[in-house]
C-alpha cells in the first residue's frame, strides 16, 4: 500500500478491512452510504470531491455547523480531497492516486467518467488489478440507462411501489430503499468478493450495479407468486402485503398503530389466547374466504385498547405482535440502547449529532469511536503531500483551481 495510512481508533475487531484503500467519487446517498459502510470496517477512504460546492448533499438542509445533516450521517470516517478531473493537472494526480489504491466507487451516469479519461479500461492500464464499481439508476446499458431518476423511481420502475398496502395511491416508503438495500449494500458485497478475487488472481473488476436491478433481484417471492399462480401482484394480494387478518396493521384505541405478524399457527394460537379471541383459532386462519370477517374482528379488538394496553397485555407471549414505533422511541429502546446502535458524535464545531452505528457486530462489538465527516477538501494538501508534491506546487494547483 501507498503512504499516507493513518490510525484506525475503532477496536481491533473492526479493523476487518485495514489497509484496503478506497477512492471515493460518490455523490448523495448511496455511493456515500455504502463507502461510509468500508470505511467503518476499518477502510481507508479517500472522498474526491469538486472544488467549490463537492457533494451536492453538503448543502442539504437541515445544517448543523453549516454543513447538511444528512451528509455527517452518511461520510463519517472519511477524507477529502478537491479536485477537477476536468483538467490535465487533475486528471494526473488521479492517475497517481489510481495507482496507490485498491477500488473505486462512482456514481456519474454512464460514460461521463469514459469521456473524463478516468474509464475502467483507462484505469485498468494504470492498476490491472483495480476494482472499480460504478453504481447508477439503471445500469451502464439497456434502453433506460442514460435516465434520470431517484429511489421513487427506482421502486417505481421496479415494481416495489405497486406491492404496498393500500388500493387507493401506493404509499410513499419511509426509506430510501433503493438508494441503501439495492444499491449500498449490494455495491459492498460485490465489491468485496472482487476485491478477494484481485488478491487471489491479480485480476481487477468492473462492477456494473444498478439500483433498479438490486430492487428487482428482491422480489422472489412476487416472482414465485407470478409464475406459480398467474397474479401480477398488488396490494393485499400476497401473504405479506395485507391479504392476510394475522398478518396486517390494526389501530389502536388511542390511535396508534399495531403490527400483527403471526403467520405460524403457534404464533397466531398464542396471539389469540393472550388477546381473548380463542374462537378465531378454530380452522385455517390461511384460509381466504376467512379474511374480510377476521380482520373486521381484529379491527374491533385492536380498537379496544390503547397501544400501551396491548404491550403490557402480550408481553413475553411469543405473539409476533408490536406497537409501530416513532424514530424517537427507537432511539430510546432499551434493547438498541444496549446494543450500541445509537452515539453521539462531536462535530468540529464542538455541536453533536446523532449518528446511526454499523449493523454487523464483530467479536460482539461495534465500532468505539469515530471521525466526524470531513470538511471539503479538508486532506488535499496532506493526500498530495503523500503523492510527492512540494507546498509551493500544491499552492500553484490550488491558484490554477485544480484543486
Amino acid at each position: 500500500m501507498g503512504g499516507g495510512a493513518r490510525e484506525r481508533t475503532a477496536h481491533p475487531g473492526y479493523d476487518l478491512l485495514r489497509g484496503v484503500r478506497v477512492l471515493d467519487l460518490t455523490r448523495l446517498l448511496p455511493g456515500p452510504f455504502c463507502t461510509m459502510i468500508m470505511a467503518d470496517y476499518g477502510a481507508e477512504v479517500l472522498k474526491i470531491e469538486a472544488p467549490g460546492a463537492g457533494d451536492y448533499l453538503r448543502s442539504w438542509e437541515p445544517l448543523v455547523d453549516g454543513t447538511s445533516a444528512f451528509f455527517h450521517a452518511v461520510n463519517r470516517n472519511k477524507r477529502s480531497l478537491t479536485l477537477d478531473l476536468r483538467t490535465d493537472s487533475g486528471r494526473e494526480i488521479f492517475y497517481r492516486l489510481v495507482r496507490e489504491y485498491d477500488v473505486l466507487i462512482e456514481s456519474f451516469r454512464p460514460g461521463v467518467m469514459v469521456r473524463l479519461g478516468c474509464g475502467y479500461d483507462q484505469l485498468s492500464r494504470i492498476k490491472p488489478e483495480l476494482v472499480y464499481c460504478a453504481l447508477t439508476g439503471y445500469g451502464q446499458s439497456g434502453p433506460k440507462a442514460s435516465k434520470a431518476g431517484h429511489d421513487l423511481n427506482y421502486m417505481a420502475e421496479s415494481g416495489v411501489l405497486r406491492t404496498t398496502a393500500s388500493r387507493e395511491i401506493p404509499s410513499l416508503s419511509g426509506i430510501q430503499v433503493a438508494d441503501v438495500a439495492g444499491g449500498a449494500l449490494y455495491a459492498v458485497s460485490a465489491v468485496l468478493a472482487a476485491y478477494i478475487r484481485a488478491l487471489r488472481e491479480k485480476a481487477g473488476a468492473f462492477l456494473d450495479i444498478s439500483m433498479t436491478d438490486s430492487l428487482v433481484s428482491m422480489l422472489p417471492l412476487l416472482s414465485a407468486y407470478h409464475y406459480s399462480l398467474g397474479l401480477d401482484p398488488g396490494p393485499d394480494t400476497t401473504i405479506f402485503n395485507g391479504q392476510l387478518a394475522c398478518y396486517s396493521i390494526y389501530r389502536t384505541r388511542d390511535g396508534r398503530e399495531i403490527a400483527l405478524g403471526a403467520l405460524e399457527e403457534k404464533f397466531w394460537r398464542n396471539f389469540c389466547q393472550a388477546a381473548g379471541c380463542i374462537e378465531l383459532v378454530e380452522g385455517d386462519h390461511h384460509e381466504p374466504s376467512r379474511q374480510a370477517g377476521m380482520k373486521a374482528a381484529l379491527t374491533r379488538l385492536f380498537a379496544s385498547r390503547d397501544a400501551a394496553e396491548w404491550e403490557k397485555l402480550l408481553a413475553g407471549r411469543d405473539t409476533c405482535c408490536e406497537v409501530l414505533k416513532n424514530f424517537s422511541e427507537v432511539v430510546e429502546d432499551p434493547h438498541f440502547q444496549s446494543r450500541g446502535l445509537f452515539w453521539r458524535l462531536a462535530l468540529a464545531g464542538r455541536r453533536e449529532i446523532l449518528q446511526t452505528n454499523t449493523a454487523v457486530m464483530v467479536d460482539g462489538l461495534r465500532p468505539d469511536s469515530h471521525r466526524p465527516a470531513p470538511r471539503l477538501g479538508e486532506h488535499t494538501d496532506e493526500v498530495l503531500g503523500t503523492l510527492g508534491f512540494a507546498p509551493e506546487e500544491i499552492s500553484g494547483l490550488r491558484a490554477r483551481g485544480v484543486i
